[in-house]
């Protein structure tokens, strides 16, 4: 068929007609989402971003247009004129929001058509993600997607006004930046006015946003693409969003309350107050989420905790218990209640697959039967312990019968993270929550430093720029590992959602910092000499969070990855299907940039 070349204007979207509408002539343009010939009459629902309408083509009043809509299949794009009928009581469908009204078709324009389908997006079926991610302009026509995308959308917005109102600036900063060590490896980009030179693109606008306050914006804030050649995973992309947040003159609490109000007042908004937040949210050190969940973004929408038992095995005769207490160790327990005769064998194993994936080297267990004593505990290990063994560690772990008691061992790191993986897999298969409930916490006093065993050295932690508690700065030269940071995380249902800290805003605190790392002046100046140079000129003391923009989204949508809430993502091999990239480039092309290219030109990925 011949393209039209007078368009017909749409008068309505098809989710906004209802009976008020009754007796108007209206103008409809979408998609058919589905085409059912009953032969009296043909029904079209059709479909655009807003909802879907249904019409209908009566062969005895319209037969040219009768014909015409014979020939349309599902995804046809078409325009239709008609008049909007009120359904009579009985017929009303109250599963659509159009559902009380047809639109009886007087003309009919066939836009454009549509090859066979690769697959269904009609329902959410099982559909590969290559296939999905290939044809991602399909893929976000199924309702789900849409609805993500749609949610993004309305989320952003709700921020921006709740930041807004609180006198933030929306401020861009550059893409093309500087190559500073942040921790995760960099995009470089070739420049071809100065042969040689790279720019990096930014992993966060970190340096930018430090020197805003340093120019006397107190409040900032961007939603801002941030870059990262890292491994991927399912809430990981190598670009993605951030909601990147500064303020001045303020301390951690301040800060960490200002954004708490935000977050509350954009979430509560996004759900149209439908949605029930703590108020405050919980806050936790770093220390005792370690300790009690073995992670440091806890999902406590369930209340699986972690005993320590080191004191009461360290002289077992389980070997695996008392050399991990002889070399340092720990011994962690976590007990799940009246989970004993629901565990098979096989179910146990698998839980002993999730501990080794994530670095532990097994997982023992015991099962308690009714009883008490020694003679209630069954398993592999339970030959092993003493009467006194048995009730202390009951005590200590309020073990009762019918308890399914798991056991990790080894360095705290190994053991903590095993069990930590272990506990957030059994939260899920046994449904110990509501996955619609929203548990926002404060993670705070994080270490300032890690230790690099391998070369010796300490690092910072979150990055070089985070000041240390007012409280722990006397320990900088004494006993640098025990100092801790005044940054904080907020945690949403087991994810990191956020991140930022005070910064250090005191040229000679940063010195300080900069020497316990093993940067000398030289480099420091040399990697971040313009924000040295700033802090030198007046620098407010200033604190920051960055939203991770894709994870919050995906928490509130209910996605299980932030690639169904990201138009175009990548794949967990960093590749584009829709597009191909990464491609190879060209030689004139690496000319124009003065690059030679040393080895052979690679294969293109692997498109998983």
């Amino acid at each position: 068929m011949t393209q039209v070349s007078a368009m017909w204007h749409r008068t309505h979207t098809l989710g906004e007609l209802n009976k008020s509408h009754a007796g108007q002539d209206v103008i409809l343009t979408g998609w058919v989402n589905r085409h059912r010939d009953h032969g009296q009459f043909i029904f079209l629902d059709l479909r655009d971003r807003y909802g879907i309408t249904q019409a209908v083509v009566d062969p005895e009043r319209t037969p040219a247009v009768y014909d015409m809509a014979k020939g349309l299949r599902a995804e046809f794009v078409v325009a239709i004129k008609g008049k909007v009928v009120a359904r009579p009581d009985g017929m009303i469908n109250k599963n659509m929001a159009t559902g009380d009204v047809d639109v009886h078709i007087t003309d009919l324009r066939i836009l454009n058509k549509c090859d066979v389908l690769p697959f269904n997006i009609q329902d959410d079926g099982d559909v590969s993600e290559a296939l999905r991610l290939k044809h991602r302009y399909l893929d976000l026509r199924r309702p789900v997607m849409k609805n993500n995308i749609v949610n993004r959308t309305k989320f952003v917005g709700e921020m921006r006004r709740a930041l807004d109102a609180r006198n933030f600036l929306d401020i861009e900063t550059p893409i093309l930046y500087k190559s500073t060590p942040e921790g995760a490896r960099e995009y470089l980009v070739p420049s071809r006015i100065h042969p040689g030179h790279f720019y990096a693109l930014p992993q966060s606008p970190q340096l930018f946003k430090q020197t805003l306050m340093i120019s006397g914006f107190d409040r900032y804030y961007q939603v801002v693409k941030c870059f990262r050649d890292e491994d991927l995973r399912a809430d990981r992309q190598p670009e993605f969003t951030q909601i990147d947040v500064e303020m001045s003159f303020v301390d951690e609490a301040l800060i960490t309350n200002t954004l708490e109000e935000v977050v509350r007042k954009a979430v509560t908004n996004f759900y149209d107050g439908q949605v029930n937040l703590a108020k405050p949210f919980p806050r936790h050190t770093f220390a005792q989420v370690m300790d009690d969940y073995g992670v440091d973004k806890p999902d406590l929408r369930f209340d699986l905790k972690l005993k320590n038992i080191t004191d009461l095995v360290s002289k077992s005769e389980f070997k695996v218990f008392s050399d991990a207490v002889s070399s340092q160790g720990i011994v962690n327990c976590l007990v799940v209640p009246s989970a004993a005769e629901k565990f098979s064998r096989k179910d146990i194993d698998e839980l002993g697959d999730v501990a080794k994936n994530h670095g532990g080297k097994g997982l023992a267990w015991i099962k308690k039967s009714s009883g008490t004593g020694l003679a209630s505990w069954s398993g592999p290990i339970a030959k092993f312990f003493t009467e006194a063994d048995c009730t202390a560690i009951e005590a200590r772990a309020d073990i009762k019968s019918g308890d399914l008691i798991l056991f990790g061992a080894g360095t705290y790191d190994s053991t903590k993270s095993m069990l930590g993986a272990v506990r957030n897999f059994l939260g899920a298969k046994l449904k110990l929550f509501d996955p619609k409930d929203l548990y926002f916490l404060w993670v705070t006093e994080f270490p300032l430093l890690e230790r690099d065993e391998e070369n010796n050295r300490w690092l910072a932690r979150h990055h070089p720029f985070t000041s240390p508690r007012p409280e722990d700065l006397h320990m900088m030269k004494t006993d640098p590992g025990k100092v801790r940071a005044s940054a904080y995380d907020l945690v949403l249902n087991g994810y990191e959602v956020a991140g930022g800290s005070v910064r250090i805003h005191d040229p000679d605190i940063q010195k300080q910092l900069f020497s316990i790392i093993g940067l000398s002046e030289e480099e420091a100046h040399a990697k971040f000499g313009f924000l040295l140079d700033a802090l030198r000129f007046g620098a407010p003391p200033h604190a920051g969070i960055a939203f991770g923009l894709d994870r919050m989204v995906m928490c509130l949508t209910g996605a299980t990855a932030i690639r169904d809430v990201i138009a175009f993502p990548k794949t967990l091999k960093g590749t584009c299907l829709l597009t191909g990239a990464p491609t190879i480039a060209t030689l004139p092309q690496l000319k124009d940039l003065h690059i030679k290219v040393e080895v052979p030109p690679p294969t293109p990925p692997s498109p998983v």
